[in-house]
């Protein structure tokens, strides 16, 4: 095998014949959305992590924005994030017209640092939007204690963090949190072309996020339709969001493999630990006692020395054909976020953490020839840097 026979992404989905199957079947069937398969997908969801509700959409990003708007800030509030992020996390709280306050990160998982969230509440503050980063759960008991006693809400981000869990629970449960957001990307855990999901154990934002992916309208809880049974109203201003029977069928299908996706995650990521555990170039991502990661990413953070060659490193790695990728720039090093006066160094681990990071081939359907590919190629671009 060499580079010129194949092309290695750091991710990408798996879908196979029963996949296809299932499509085909709603394709053939009276509904293509708005159908029983949305309804089916949820209870699969919300079963699986523990929670009371799930709600689908047709994206991660717009799975968040809902998740932000039902909560009914005031124009100028505030909510704690992480820079290490994409930057739909944020946006999402701009499009409800609230200001992310970012928080550094822990230098080592790419997460929010818990024990920097507390400074940087101020009277404005009234959510907490931790992010899962890679797969690796953050340490949500001290996020929910301090939420508890400052009365906030708190959204997981957990678009890396489907199957993951926090002190033996499964990231979704809503055990330390409001709401709980997932995304269903082709390069996430599984896949429905493109679509999210918001999960929580509270009534009322169960039937906000409904209403919301909806235009706003309500037409299932009247007892008496004045009109006739066609009745509906239009009750807060909503969107379109609705993720189709489509999709959701290969949500259906794919979820019933995501056991089996996650330990194929895993079995790739302890061959990565097991050979690079004591390389002299780059350290390999650690795992919290609390925590079972659920390996959205395999991100590795180059040593000084090392760090600075990295643009070099990148390219070099790419002409072997292994499809690296740096996961992220600090959201407020943006353009946007620069012109509403977000200024370089206010997170500067995050920061350093941009300059150290690359993300390693992950993805369920990789084959052992194709890890020991990765790994040699790797091995044989940095060996020729001074150790």
């Amino acid at each position: 095998m060499t580079g010129n026979e194949l092309y290695i992404p750091y991710g990408r989905h798996w879908i196979s014949d029963d996949d296809i199957e299932s499509v085909v079947d709603v394709l053939e069937s009276d509904w293509l959305t708005q159908g029983p398969k949305i309804e089916e997908f949820e209870k699969e969801i919300s079963a699986y992590c523990g929670s009371n509700y799930a709600v689908v959409f047709n994206s991660g990003t717009s799975a968040l924005h809902a998740a932000f708007s039902v909560l009914r800030l005031n124009k100028d509030d505030e909510f704690i994030t992480t820079p290490n992020t994409f930057v739909a996390t944020a946006n999402a709280g701009l499009h409800t017209g609230i200001k992310p306050i970012f928080v550094d990160i822990e230098e080592d998982t790419g997460n929010l640092n818990t024990s920097k969230v507390e400074e940087r509440i101020t009277e404005r503050t009234r959510l907490i939007v931790p992010v899962h980063y890679s797969g690796h759960p953050v340490d949500m008991g001290k996020i929910y204690e301090i939420a508890e006693r400052k009365n906030l809400y708190v959204i997981e981000d957990a678009c890396h963090a489907l199957g993951a869990k926090y002190k033996g629970y499964k990231t979704g449960g809503c055990n330390y949190s409001d709401m709980t957001v997932f995304s269903f990307h082709p390069v996430k855990h599984i896949t429905t072309g493109e679509g999210g999901a918001v999960l929580t154990n509270n009534k009322d934002f169960y039937k906000k996020l409904l209403m919301s992916r909806s235009h706003g309208i309500e037409k299932r809880s009247f007892i008496n339709k004045p009109d006739g049974d066609w009745y509906y109203e239009m009750q807060s201003l909503g969107y379109n969001y609705r993720m189709t029977d489509i999709q959701a069928a290969l949500g259906i299908s794919q979820f019933r493999k995501l056991d089996k996706f996650i330990d194929r995650r895993k079995e790739i990521a302890r061959l990565y630990d097991s050979e690079f555990k004591d390389n002299p170039w780059f350290d390999i991502p650690p795992v919290r006692s609390y925590a079972s990661s659920s390996y959205h990413l395999y991100p590795i953070r180059f040593k000084d020395g090392f760090k600075e060659k990295k643009k070099e490193i990148f390219l070099k790695l790419k002409e072997e054909k292994l499809g690296v990728q740096v996961h992220y720039i600090p959201v407020y090093w943006h353009p946007f976020y620069k012109n509403m006066g977000y200024k370089k160094g206010i997170c500067p681990i995050a920061e350093d953490f941009y300059f150290k990071e690359l993300s390693l081939p992950i993805y369920p359907a990789m084959k052992g020839e194709e890890q020991r590919y990765v790994i040699e190629g790797i091995n044989t671009v940095m060996s020729g840097y001074a150790k």
